[in-house]
């Protein structure tokens, strides 16, 4: 972390593309950058050691050239054992007070993600190790039944894709959030899902029978249309292409969709608000949502470090854009500044999204979901007291 903090320093004093150009030398030095063979379909090129770590790693050469020998990260999956599935908050910029993560760790493995700092807890860099070390919860499904059965449970929107996204490419084959639909649906739980995976046209059955009842939403994040730019910010998860198409078909089934900017980086990506939202409007959405880019913790060195290999020449421009937004820091956790931050840039962007959406009829808020339908589980001795 050290070595991206002094980088950062580096390319502020200097001339915009010598400054990059040094922070780049400095950062190889530094032997904090993994090897790019060894790295390949990852965002993150660094694995820092986690912030509750005593040690930390660096990859050194001992003179027998054996760093080339070294294999490239593996995406490897464990079993996590958990007692409760619903996690509740009580955030106050959020709409939603419970969801649910079936996965932790998350192999699209977008550069941006806040949700990186969350391995720390397992022990794990927000780096490399969050795309490529993921915990599962196989018996989701089985923990949510027997939570929202409970005695005294009151129904509300569980949110799910909130953390991590629950189509990641291991969704294929462990199925994790099928299974948890299909209890949602059987109890009639209102449910929304955030996703950047096409995959999640795969559970339209389910969902538009969901949706017809008032039980159903989903949001596609698309944060660009630049294939390129997309390839290297977020490289496991869907095509922009692919999800819009996602969009559309989950329009056409009848099930409430929105799109999702997110999200908008200065100097980056803001240029495409208006474009994206076209898009997405002309394929069925019909609400519209964005959130500004966020750099708590371990996401500031990860996403520094990738933004002065990809794009060196742009670092100061970004960086110095992001800080207008933030009073001057990387980043502000300030439930009422975090989400949309301040100052006359991000002012700017919110008006743009303003007119947008008023212009293609595009609904800010989202779509309320149901909660009177739900199936209460029967007292214990009523179907007895039938015979």
């Amino acid at each position: 972390m050290k070595a991206i903090a002094e980088a950062d320093q580096i390319a502020g004093h200097l001339s915009a593309l010598d400054g990059a150009v040094a922070a780049n030398q400095h950062i190889e030095a530094s032997g904090m950058r993994r090897d790019k063979r060894r790295v390949r379909g990852r965002a993150s090129a660094i694995n820092p050691a986690g912030r509750f770590e005593a040690l930390s790693r660096t990859e050194e050469d001992d003179g027998w050239q054996s760093l080339e020998d070294l294999p490239p990260f593996k995406t490897e999956v464990q079993v996590e054992q958990a007692r409760t599935v619903i996690t509740r908050n009580q955030s106050p910029d959020i709409s939603f007070d419970r969801s649910i993560n079936p996965y932790r760790g998350c192999e699209h493995g977008c550069v941006y993600c806040f949700a990186r700092p969350t391995h720390a807890y397992a022990g794990l860099s927000a780096g490399v190790d969050f795309e490529s070390k993921l915990f599962v919860k196989p018996d989701a499904a089985k923990l949510l039944e027997k939570e929202i059965t409970r005695k005294g449970y009151e129904a509300r929107c569980i949110a799910i894709g909130t953390n991590t996204d629950p189509y990641q490419p291991i969704e294929r084959d462990w199925m994790v959030m099928r299974s948890i639909l299909e209890v949602l649906e059987r109890y009639n739980h209102p449910v929304g899902i955030v996703t950047k995976s096409a995959l999640v046209t795969r559970d339209i059955d389910i969902l538009s029978r969901m949706a017809v009842k008032g039980l159903a939403k989903v949001a596609l994040s698309v944060t660009t249309m630049d294939r390129m730019l997309a390839r290297t910010m977020e490289p496991r998860a869907s095509t922009p292409t692919k999800r819009l198409e996602a969009i559309r078909a989950l329009a056409d089934a009848g099930i409430p969709t929105s799109v999702m900017v997110a999200p908008i980086i200065p100097g980056l990506n803001d240029h495409e608000l208006e474009r994206i939202l076209d898009a997405a409007a002309s394929l069925g959405a019909t609400q519209a949502g964005y959130v500004l880019l966020r750099l708590p913790l371990e996401v500031a060195p990860v996403f520094k470090e990738w933004l002065l290999r990809h794009y060196p020449e742009r670092y100061r421009h970004v960086m110095s854009l992001i800080r207008s937004m933030r009073g001057g820091k990387d980043y502000d956790a300030d439930w009422n500044k975090r989400m949309r931050g301040t100052g006359p840039y991000a002012w700017q962007i919110a008006r743009r999204m303003e007119i947008a959406c008023k212009r293609l009829g595009l609904s800010g808020r989202g779509t309320a979901l149901r909660t009177d339908l739900f199936v209460k589980p029967a007292p214990n001795g009523e179907q007895l007291a039938l015979l």
